[in-house]
């Protein structure tokens, strides 16, 4: 009898800690990685043995399923505000924004189990991990990344609207998008880590990794990351994993340089940027095997935990610092390109870059040749100068119409007042001059660019219920980035003003003709300005069409909000009358 209870016993635990294991960790050739009910499961039934992990659903994803946040907090506390009372830092991971590049969804899982399992979670530094952020693609499970080297089985890089949810952060289409606004603007991670897969050349380094462009992250911030963290992360992987900064060639090909990622706030890193949040991507490489990049994600996080603890005192300090930089800065950055005259270099290991004939043309194509390793110093376009700086106003107004920007601006915690009362004001508007849009659609938007605006400055009527956003906030660079149409990733560029771009009146000629030579006669002026338009403009001169617009133009009764941006510009010390 107790023999056989013995036995039960013996093979209960058995059972139970052949449970823990993870389908990636199960699978024999560790070429597997999980769907999304394993995921879930999974979490599920750890979270019930271990107090210290909590589960939290947040908002309804695209596909109709809420996004899970993992929580795991030593001294099982799990209140956001609390948390920053205790002046612990929150690190916040993101895992399966492209579905097809799993290594974060598989890693987590065992990193999860084995920092409750062995009683390793960091004092003062509470984890939140996404499980799976691009649910709709991880249910698209096929082969889609052919140039990849495993799983064998994997998600689709679009969500159910086709969207790639890593150019969303700052438009925010998807329902996704809106859920992690939600997360990020609760837990208010001083550090954020986004994992993925690379695409393009071959190299020997497993491990690569992207973090905030140095020239366009907040200079305090920029100090810590670039002279302490990264080089202790690029230390540590070195023992396992040896790691290179993100291969994206100049000219093809490494041996021609690598520029540094250009991270706009579409992308994770940019928009944690805007934030003054420390982020980083990782990219393990395509071409390597599937557990490999699986564990060197792994031992990534458990770095990056682990100098977050040891730093978690300067870490709050600095973001502190950086937030209050950014309430009194007075002007940002719009856009950036690449320096090209001011160049680093770094030793980087790569393969013989060769041609040979394809069998498929029979003309030259690229291949690797892993026999040929080689070892250079390389240069690295790392770089960045500014193109375009705005100054701020002391605020700025937006009429309650433009909703989404409302919304919006509300899940990341932007402070706004609401006008008590109709209210007309002086302000400064913009008039969109010229732009250019692509000839096929982005993401869903035909983007602008090269965006000129014309500022007028104007009395314009303000009504109840409109908004005042002061821009004394840690949250500036968002807000001055967004509503500044010439912004590279500003709202006006992502096609959210897009409907004051058309006229709404006109006139019918035969008619105007006559009210407008009647308008002429009692404003001389303005005929000897058309006079003097003639003079210097032929093909005005000859056109009697021509002429009949500029004078509609040049009336009162052209409609005002035409092209004119509807955000306004406070520049004087108003006082408004706000609603309670």
């Amino acid at each position: 009898m107790k023999r056989t209870l013995l036995i039960t016993i013996i093979t209960m635990l058995a059972i139970s800690a052949k449970a823990q294991l993870t389908p990636f960790e199960l699978a024999k050739d560790k070429n597997y990685t999980a769907t999304y009910t394993q995921v879930v499961n999974y979490y599920q039934a750890l979270s019930k043995q271990h107090p210290q992990m909590k589960l939290f659903n947040y908002g309804v994803t695209d596909i109709g399923k809420p996004l899970t946040l993992v929580v795991l907090s030593k001294d099982k506390v799990f209140d956001p505000a609390l948390i920053k009372k205790q002046n612990k830092r929150v690190i916040l991971i993101n895992n399966g924004i492209h579905p097809g590049e799993p290594e974060g969804i598989d890693a987590t899982m065992m990193l999860t189990r084995d920092l409750l399992k062995g009683n390793k979670l960091p004092k003062d530094v509470v984890l939140c991990f996404i499980a799976v952020y691009n649910i709709d693609g991880m249910l698209n499970r096929g082969l889609s990344r052919i140039s990849q080297n495993g799983p064998e089985s994997y998600g689709f890089r679009g969500n159910s609207r086709n969207l790639d949810l890593n150019r969303d952060f700052i438009k925010a289409d998807s329902r996704n998008a809106l859920a992690f606004m939600k997360i990020l603007n609760t837990w208010n991670p001083e550090v954020f880590l986004d994992n993925h897969t690379s695409n393009g050349a071959d190299y020997t380094y497993v491990m690569t990794l992207i973090e905030t462009q140095k020239d366009k992250q907040n200079p305090i911030l920029s100090e810590y990351t670039s002279k302490t963290l990264s080089p202790e992360l690029y230390k540590r992987m070195k023992k396992t994993y040896e790691m290179t900064p993100y291969v994206e060639s100049i000219k093809g090909t490494p041996d021609s340089g690598i520029v540094s990622f250009l991270d706009l706030p579409r992308f994770a890193t940019g928009y944690g940027a805007q934030h003054s949040i420390i982020s980083y991507i990782t990219e393990t490489h395509m071409l390597k095997p599937y557990d490999k990049r699986v564990y060197a994600t792994y031992d990534f996080m458990t770095h990056l935990f682990d100098i977050v603890q040891r730093d978690h005192q300067l870490i709050g300090e600095l973001k502190h610092k950086a937030d209050e930089a950014v309430k009194k800065q007075t002007k940002f950055d719009m856009s950036w390109e690449l320096d090209t005259e001011h160049v680093d270099t770094i030793t980087f290991k790569g393969y013989a870059a060769l041609r040979k004939p394809s069998e498929i043309s029979g003309l030259p194509r690229l291949y690797y040749d892993r026999s040929k390793p080689w070892v250079k110093t390389i240069k690295y376009y790392d770089n960045y100068k500014v193109s375009l700086q705005v100054e701020k106003p002391k605020a700025y107004i937006i009429p309650q119409a433009w909703g989404k920007i409302i919304d919006l601006y509300k899940l990341n915690n932007v402070a706004m007042r609401q006008l008590a009362h109709d209210t007309t004001v002086d302000v400064q508007m913009y008039y969109i001059g010229d732009f250019k849009n692509p000839a096929r659609p982005y993401e869903g938007h035909y983007l602008h660019s090269g965006v000129k605006v014309n500022p007028v400055e104007q009395k314009v009527k303000f009504y109840a219920g409109d908004y005042v956003v002061y821009t004394d906030q840690a949250l500036n660079r968002y807000i001055v980035e967004t509503l500044e149409p010439q912004g590279v990733d500003s709202f006006f560029a992502w096609n959210f003003f897009d409907s004051i771009l058309g006229q709404k009146e006109g006139y019918s000629d035969y008619v105007f003709e006559d009210i407008a030579a009647d308008w002429l006669k009692k404003n001389p002026d303005v005929r000897k300005k058309l006079d003097e338009e003639k003079a210097k403009n032929p093909t005005l001169a000859n056109s009697g069409r021509a002429q009949l617009i500029w004078v509609y133009q040049n009336s009162p009764f052209y409609e005002k909000t035409y092209q004119r941006y509807p955000v306004a510009r406070v520049h004087a010390d108003i006082k408004f009358d706000f609603a309670k």
